[in-house]
């Protein structure tokens, strides 16, 4: 007797490791996939790969409703380890070949502006990278089916090992992206070896493929950047070479060399100038946002440092110390250095960025940073600021935080918290007295990122008090670029005298200027009409500036912490135009990141309906389960929905604390589904004691809606402190308080699901799968709605949202029980 209960033991720790084995391997696998597609196409792609999974898990479930409608589970339960370990392997073996089809799928996100059969690719796609997360859910589906008493337990393993994978791909992230998705696929297999009992020479031969792919010198699983990505076509140069590439949490990084046709890099450099810039190396992250380090062997002619627009702070008054905000290459404290500064403070959010430009090329660019007049500081920049006590003459937003946001359509979706108006006033408040920010931004037709710029910092300085917030910036304008400056208090003469003859000197034209009239058409050296630049300016900054913002043909409202999202400049009521201008080149106008998720979200749609939905119209009706139906799976959506648009919207703030999207993945989803899977365990515990009623599940899915309604609570105020006090923190305790932020609401959303599974699998157990495919079309949606409501409405509206679904399921299910019991 004692032998068998041992048995049964042992069976039960073996089917727990594997769900969480599988449920870590798929987690590690989606986050090192975002990292794939940002490298092979851009930061939005990535974000697809969340609707990605959860559409693998909703068709799972649909699948295993089918099969088991005609099943006696209890029967046919010995059948469950092969079954389990058929779809463990499945995921092993999908996992591998996955990224290699996906490679040979040609779509390209940015001509879904004009060409129809982008979507039928992107469909492609979808389905593609969705199988491997099929074959893992079903996995988790099996076992939710065949042992429904433990649902609890089996889906807290679930929960737990998928937040185990979360900190797993943090540590993978420093491999080759190739050989941390080849060890996602690996625990696939063990899994396999914990539940299947025969099987063992495939089992084995497996392993030793995945192993073999590891080890062979093949780039069939490396992301290749798409064509129209800066390094892609930097490598088209004749003699144009990769002379060194890292991966890293940060993402991929890669320095380029064109000896034949050399790099000539110099934004806003005016065409008086005719000497050029020394020679470069380009610098590239994920295989776009290109910063460059310039060779100096001594002997350097610096005067196209002054040629730029971005050289004005340093000739209207020369700063005594410069903060330069995102080091790239170096060329921004290249240039304070040439132009006056005496200390330079250099910040950069990436280790292996300025390990290269410090270190490792520091005999190409001068010893740049080991120059006794700077100091690097390996830091997310706008924690640094709020941390630093001290104050400086100019802060220069430097490589990505200035041009970040070049590609308006590809970044759209893109979080960038260095230029909200909180930044802005962040920065402002560590200005000497008459200290300035500077920004230089690429100029587009129409302007987008220039006016938005310009109307985030008319509300910074109107936020500080400013009564006159034309007195405090200034503006000039080259064929290419253009260069911002916010200053802290009023423009004496002197400074806008200068600012004028720098202007003149260099050809560029004066966009704005305390007390100076804008420029006449005759006057100005670039021409463009109309002239929206400075039509806009002036208009932000008069009385009517909200209803220019209204009418305008984009999106420029300030951008706020709330709405991060810089790049986004969509807006619907101009789409017809834009659609009637493509055949005259408009298609570039569209907001192509914005699109693409709007398509993603109704292809997601589509395939959920098609592969998730319609397919369980041939289950039993309710009179024949003894379960109603329609509120149940009401009460599914519900909590898909829900969850991830909570998960999302706190993934998107965790990144303004943490400081890059990719660490604030991995941490909050670590943290959100540890904690998730606290709350599911506790729920079986909970079950084990309680009589198990209907009434008294409902009870508990109400405590536990009113516990989440304190965990967003308590989320808001421990980020609003963390946000004030903690920005000095090294990041790893900046992510520990982070955790403890979500963990009372993380706990909490783990708990209404299982106790609904749990449910079910006593009245009508053939239904559970058939509520985990619910859940998870739900979830599909959600995954890129959450995302799409957060630029339109803002985070804390779509926390809000989430919040009034989980009292939307509370309320079905109480709805439900008191039908049941009538």
């Amino acid at each position: 007797m004692h032998s068998v209960e041992t048995s049964i033991a042992g069976s039960r720790f073996r089917l727990t490791l594997a769900i969480a084995l599988v449920s870590a391997a798929a987690l590690a696998y989606q986050l090192l996939l975002m990292r794939w597609l940002a490298i092979v196409h851009w930061h939005p792609f990535a974000v697809m790969i969340i609707s990605l999974a959860l559409l693998g898990h909703g068709a799972s479930g649909t699948w295993l409703s089918l099969w088991l409608r005609d099943r006696d589970v209890a029967r046919d339960g010995p059948r469950f380890d092969a079954a389990f370990g058929a779809c463990a392997l499945a995921f092993a073996v999908s996992a591998t070949l996955t990224p290699v089809v996906a490679r040979a799928i040609p779509f390209n996100g940015l001509e879904l502006v004009w060409n129809a059969r982008q979507l039928l690719w992107l469909g492609a796609l979808f389905l593609t990278l969705s199988v491997p997360f099929f074959f893992a859910a079903a996995c988790f589906g099996l076992a939710f089916a065949f042992h429904g008493p433990r649902i609890p337990a089996l889906y807290a393993a679930d929960l737990c090992g998928a937040g185990v994978g979360a900190l797993v791909a943090l540590a993978l992230g420093w491999w080759p992206l190739q050989n941390g998705l080849l060890a996602a696929a690996m625990c696939g297999v063990v899994a396999a070896m914990l539940v299947m009992r025969g099987r063992r020479p495939l089992i084995v031969a497996i392993a030793i493929g995945i192993a073999l792919l590891a080890l062979w010198p093949t780039r069939l699983l490396t992301p290749s950047p798409n064509e129209f990505k800066g390094l892609s076509k930097a490598l088209l140069l004749p003699q144009a070479r990769v002379l060194a590439e890292r991966s890293a949490p940060h993402g991929w990084f890669t320095v380029l060399e064109s000896r034949r046709v050399p790099l000539r890099h110099a934004p806003g450099q005016s065409l008086s100038y005719t000497g050029e810039p020394p020679p470069q190396l380009a610098l590239y992250t994920d295989g776009d946002a290109m910063s460059v380090m310039l060779r100096d062997d001594g002997h350097v002619d610096a005067r196209w440092l002054e040629a730029m627009t971005s050289a004005l702070p340093y000739r209207m008054r020369t700063p005594d110390r410069v903060l330069v905000l995102g080091v790239g290459g170096g060329m921004e404290v290249l240039q304070a250095l040439n132009l006056g500064a005496r200390q330079v403070d250099a910040v950069e959010a990436s280790a292996e960025r300025l390990q290269w430009v410090r270190d490792v090329f520091a005999g190409y660019t001068g010893d740049l940073l080991r120059d006794r007049r700077v100091q690097a500081f390996h830091a997310e920049p706008r924690a640094f600021v709020r941390a630093s006590p001290r104050t400086y003459d100019l802060i220069v937003l430097a490589g990505g935080e200035s041009f970040a946001s070049s590609g308006a359509g590809v970044q759209s979706a893109s979080e960038q918290y260095a230029l909200t108006v909180e930044a802005l006033r962040d920065y402002l408040a560590r200005l000497s007295p008459d200290g300035m920010i500077v920004a230089t931004h690429w100029t587009k037709q129409p302007p987008r990122d220039e006016l938005k710029f310009f109307a985030t910092a008319v509300a910074a300085l109107r936020e500080r008090g400013a009564p006159d917030p034309a007195r405090q910036l200034a503006a000039i304008r080259n064929w290419d670029a253009s260069t911002w400056l916010i200053a802290r208090s009023p423009m004496p003469r002197e400074t806008v005298a200068a600012l004028q003859r720098f202007a003149h000197r260099h050809d560029f034209d004066v966009v704005h200027a305390p007390g100076v009239r804008a420029s006449a058409p005759q006057d100005r050296m670039h021409l463009l009409e109309p002239p929206y630049l400075f039509d806009g300016v002036q208009a932000l900054l008069s009385p009517h500036a909200r209803d220019y913002l209204r009418a305008y043909k984009f999106d420029i409202d300030p951008a706020r912490d709330d709405r991060p999202y810089f790049g986004h400049f969509f807006r619907w009521h101009s789409l017809p135009e834009l659609l009637r201008l493509r055949g005259q080149g408009g298609a570039v106008l569209l907001d192509s990141g914005y699109l693409l998720l709007v398509g993603a979200l109704m292809l997601a749609t589509a395939l959920a309906v098609i592969l998730v939905l319609l397919p369980l119209r041939a289950l039993p009706r309710a009179s024949d389960a003894g379960v109603s139906r329609e509120r149940a799976g009401l009460y599914f959506i519900a909590l898909g929905l829900a969850f991830l648009m909570i998960e999302i919207a706190t993934l998107s703030r965790m990144t303004l604390l943490l400081g890059h999207p990719l660490l604030a993945a991995n941490v909050a989803l670590a943290g959100f589904l540890l904690c998730a899977g606290a709350g599911s365990a506790h729920a079986q515990r909970w079950l084990s004691r309680s009589d198990g009623s209907d009434a008294a599940i409902a009870a508990r899915v109400a405590w536990a809606v009113r516990v989440i309604m304190f965990g967003l609570l308590w989320q808001f105020v421990v980020f609003v402190l963390l946000l004030e006090h903690a920005a000095a923190w090294p990041v790893t305790l900046r992510g520990l308080a982070c955790l403890v932020g979500i963990a009372p609401l993380a706990f909490a959303m783990g708990i209404p699901f299982p106790l609904g599974l749990a449910r079910l699998s006593r009245r009508a157990p053939a239904f559970v799968p058939w509520a985990w495919a619910l859940n998870g079309c739900a979830s599909v949606i959600a995954a890129i709605l959450a995302l799409l409501l957060a630029m339109a409405l803002g985070l804390r509206t779509t926390l809000l949202i989430a919040l009034a679904l989980y009292v939307f399921a509370v309320w079905m299910w109480r709805g439900r029980v008191q039908m049941e019991e009538e």
